[in-house]
């Protein structure tokens, strides 16, 4: 715990030292979203219908192993997260990433082998392939992830980088939901088949492991303010439940996530069996990808404006309006449908780019009220949740719509379209509210990180 005189943040402000990075460097780094994106966003926008319409996988069977893959993704992440921190100040960053980027672009291709053989067999090893890239995707991003708190220090360049590698990954997000079919029916003479999604993982895995090596090669980062002994697992995990902006944040995260999710995996099968328009359904996932590089600037301007925590309430509030209207008014066109996407991926991206950006201020806002510094741990649990979020939205979708009698590839009934827009209408509605709950309990409001950084850099000059 930090003494009565380091608490002294409402004294007389001491002058910081610059900390803050060439921003062209922060810009480097920032662009190893975008390969890590070419993965992630496949995975989150075509898999799901990958199991489903191109296997032909029963949608409950394909949730499940959707779910169980994403839960084993939060706790690798998880474990990775606290070799990190047990490792402090003895690892490579930028090797991990330049050798990890292999076995990641491996991972990922397998999950997209097509079967090799029919029945459980062929699923089976549909499931491996998947938990390999998970596996693989946990041990490499972990890593870059911590790599955003070591990179610098100020809270200002952090929020730079997070719009950055958000702006990078939406960019590869428009270029995965345009490029997916085209690619894979140009490489494979097919639509919509095993041999068309596989041939465009390809395509994607090489690039991402020419991006994450060129990236790992150039990284350089920011000495960390004091030279600190690894932290002990107990010691790490029980320092982040007593960190109540760390907490709070996460709550508010996953109940963020799930209504994300819930709402993002359905378009493809929104689009393809309410409205009859499947090529509509990508052009609508290139659209929310698009609009995010015009909302992203719009959000980090209005940070400066209203703060981050504030900015949380801003978006969801508008995000729940539109998702009201969505449940009390039909959208039966395709055009109408793709503008209220649009609106909510506006609000989404404000969402996410506030968490990212408040993610690693926890970590001095931890070692202030615990004494101790945490940062694998920080993004390795906040990982964790993410992806039992995901996973739990996965299955709430893919459950909730085999109940209500999804088939794949058949038309549906109107008893089944009516059930399954009322899922992705009031489940996100939901846990947006319940996500701003959350925040309202979270403590680090406007300037509030900057007040404990001056505190946590008064201690150092007075006991070193």
């Amino acid at each position: 715990m930090l003494g009565a005189r380091a608490h002294g943040w409402h004294q007389a402000p001491m002058a910081l030292p610059s900390l803050s990075v060439p921003k062209r460097r922060l810009m480097l780094f920032a662009f190893g979203d975008f390969g890590f994106n070419l993965f992630w966003q496949s995975a989150m926008l075509f898999l799901l219908y990958y199991y489903t319409d191109a296997l032909g996988l029963p949608i409950g069977v394909a949730a499940t192993l959707f779910m169980i893959a994403s839960i084993w993704d939060g706790i690798a992440n998880f474990l990775a997260g606290l070799i990190v921190d047990r490792r402090q100040g003895r690892i490579d960053y930028g090797l991990v990433l330049t050798l990890g980027s292999v076995p990641l672009a491996i991972g990922f291709v397998l999950a997209y082998l097509p079967p090799l053989s029919a029945g459980w067999i062929g699923i089976a090893g549909i499931f491996v392939g998947h938990m390999l890239f998970r596996t693989a995707y946990a041990a490499v991003n972990v890593p870059y992830l911590a790599m955003t708190a070591r990179i610098s220090v100020d809270a200002g360049d952090r929020a730079f980088v997070a719009g950055m590698r958000m702006l990078f990954g939406t960019l590869a997000a428009v270029t995965v939901a345009l490029g997916t079919m085209p690619i894979g029916a140009w490489m494979s003479d097919s639509r919509d088949s095993p041999a068309a999604f596989f041939s465009a993982s390809l395509v994607y895995a090489v690039l991402g492991v020419v991006i994450l090596c060129v990236v790992g090669q150039t990284y350089r980062e920011t000495a960390p303010l004091t030279t600190r002994q690894p932290v002990p697992v107990g010691a790490a995990i029980k320092s982040l439940m007593a960190n109540r902006a760390f907490v709070t944040l996460n709550a508010a995260m996953m109940a963020m996530i799930i209504a994300v999710t819930v709402l993002n995996k359905s378009v493809l099968y929104y689009f393809k069996y309410a409205l009859g328009d499947a090529d509509g359904g990508q052009l609508a996932l290139a659209s929310m990808s698009a609009v995010s590089a015009i909302a992203l600037p719009v959000w980090m301007g209005l940070r400066n404006v209203f703060g981050l925590r504030q900015l949380w309430f801003l978006t969801a509030g508008i995000a729940m309006a539109g998702l009201a209207s969505f449940a009390l008014i039909d959208f039966d066109g395709a055009g109408t449908m793709q503008l209220f996407l649009i609106l909510m991926q506006a609000m989404i991206v404000g969402l996410n780019f506030a968490f990212w950006a408040m993610l690693p201020n926890t970590i001095e806002y931890g070692e202030a009220t615990t004494g101790l510094h945490v940062e694998g741990t920080v993004f390795g649990l906040a990982a964790l949740l993410q992806r039992i979020a995901i996973g739990i939205a996965t299955a709430i979708l893919g459950w909730s719509f085999d109940e209500a009698g999804y088939v794949a590839n058949v038309a549906q009934s109107e008893e089944t379209l009516a059930a399954m827009r009322w899922v992705v209408a009031l489940v996100p509605l939901i846990f947006l509210g319940l996500s701003c709950l959350a925040m309202a309990a979270n403590p680090l409001g406007r300037d509030e990180h900057r007040r404990i950084v001056r505190a946590l850099t008064e201690r150092e000059s007075e006991t070193g």
